[in-house]
């Protein structure tokens, strides 16, 4: 097996990702890496990834641990030359997801004032009703296209009534974030970047208009408390407030399309799992955090070494970069009964796919009360939903879901 060296402060050498089958640029890997990880987690160690000069982490007590040690962080990389790519920079630096205390402390602390449970709660009524319309307009027509007509718009209409968005200019909200969310893929190209900078310039431009309106005429959404929200004098400057309403558009609505589209295709894909749901209703909730761990909608999320550290066996030399591999550690059978099978009872899923620590993913409740809602309202009103031809991957390593599955309603 190819080798490369450890980084200076560890021991012994590293075995590289790629010669165990683990390439993002290739197509038959993104459609189904689960037995590339399998590989790479039974050596039980980091593995070297010299494209990008990162440890890729596999099992899932080392990345559970490596996601809530505060010795490895996020360290936030701007793309150079920083003048080309300053859009998408700025909405970037300024994102929660991207800093460490004292500043990540601040800023989740401001936001967490004005994204309250409660606030959530409250939005389960207006994400109930806009599931219904779609569900039952896709009924009505016999099916087709489910990404297109639920799980694409469903995502978006609640963002934007958190964000108090007029549902005119909602429509803007998904093209935007799909091009500024794939600017992650490993090898993103020239077009892909004009892309990225092009939306997050147009989103900036936007909510810098918006900011000044709420200022002006505050409202009953998330925005507008976001804009007045204090802490001690303390409050969000207009770069965090743009970067936060991109993070909350970006993070949540893709996690939220990619769940949706994967548990219906997935619950389709074997009737009988489908079936079980029907019949029932009570198991949505787990069927919907099997759909988490069984086919996690993020692929990666980075960590750097703050210092030379040792975690759950794995030396790490301040500065090394790790890409702590979700999907792998969620099918773990050292944690996971049967990980390869989707369970729609599982009862013990502690699945890493909101992430840990820190930086756990703050719109947890809202994308639960959200696909909740969604399966729940589909079995409810589509029992008899099938599908009507093989569902299609995205073509996407970072962000894994379905881009069509195509559905009969009977």
């Amino acid at each position: 097996m190819p080798e490369t060296p450890a980084t200076p402060g560890t021991t012994g050498t590293r075995p590289t990702a790629p010669s165990l089958g683990f390439d993002p640029d290739d197509a038959a890997f993104v459609a189904d890496p689960y037995p590339v990880y399998d590989r790479m987690r039974a050596t039980g160690t980091a593995l070297a990834y010299p494209a990008n000069d990162w440890w890729l982490v596999t099992r899932h007590d080392q990345v559970n641990a490596m996601l809530r040690h505060r010795a490895l962080g996020r360290v936030f990389v701007p793309k150079e030359p920083y003048e080309r790519f300053a859009p998408w920079n700025l909405v970037n630096e300024h994102a929660m997801l991207e800093l460490e205390p004292p500043d990540h402390t601040r800023l989740r602390r401001l936001v967490s004032k004005a994204f309250t449970p409660r606030r959530v709660e409250e939005l389960r009524p207006a994400i109930r009703a806009r599931t219904e319309s779609l569900v039952d307009d896709l009924v009505g027509a016999g099916g087709g296209a489910f990404v297109d007509r639920v799980a694409e718009p469903l995502p978006v209409d609640v963002i934007g009534e958190l964000l108090g968005i007029d549902p005119i200019d909602r429509a803007l909200l998904r093209p935007w974030s799909n091009a500024i969310v794939a600017l992650y893929e490993p090898s993103p190209d020239a077009g892909v970047e004009d892309a990225a900078i092009r939306a997050a310039a147009e989103f900036t431009t936007y909510l810098r208009a918006l900011i000044e309106q709420r200022r002006r005429a505050p409202g009953e959404d998330l925005f507008s408390a976001l804009v007045g929200v204090r802490d001690d004098g303390d409050r969000l400057t207009e770069d965090e407030l743009v970067a936060t309403a991109v993070l909350l558009l970006n993070a949540g609505h893709e996690a939220s399309v990619n769940v949706l589209s994967n548990a219906v295709a997935h619950l389709l894909l074997e009737r009988a799992r489908w079936e079980a749901v029907v019949a029932d209703p009570t198991l949505v909730p787990t069927a919907i955090e099997e759909a988490i761990r069984f086919d996690t909608p993020l692929s990666v999320f980075t960590r750097v070494a703050a210092e030379d550290v040792t975690i759950e066996g794995i030396d790490l030399a301040a500065g090394q970069q790790v890409g702590l591999l979700l999907g792998a550690a969620n099918r773990d059978p050292a944690v996971f009964a049967e990980a390869d099978r989707f369970e729609v009872g599982r009862s013990h899923n502690p699945h890493v796919g909101f992430g840990a620590g820190i930086h756990f993913c703050l719109g947890a409740a809202l994308a639960r009360v959200e696909l909740q809602e969604a399966l729940g309202t589909l079995v409810r009103r589509a029992p008899g939903l099938e599908l009507a031809d093989e569902p299609v991957r995205r073509d996407s390593y970072q962000f894994r879901g379905f881009s069509s599955v195509p559905v009969t309603v009977g």
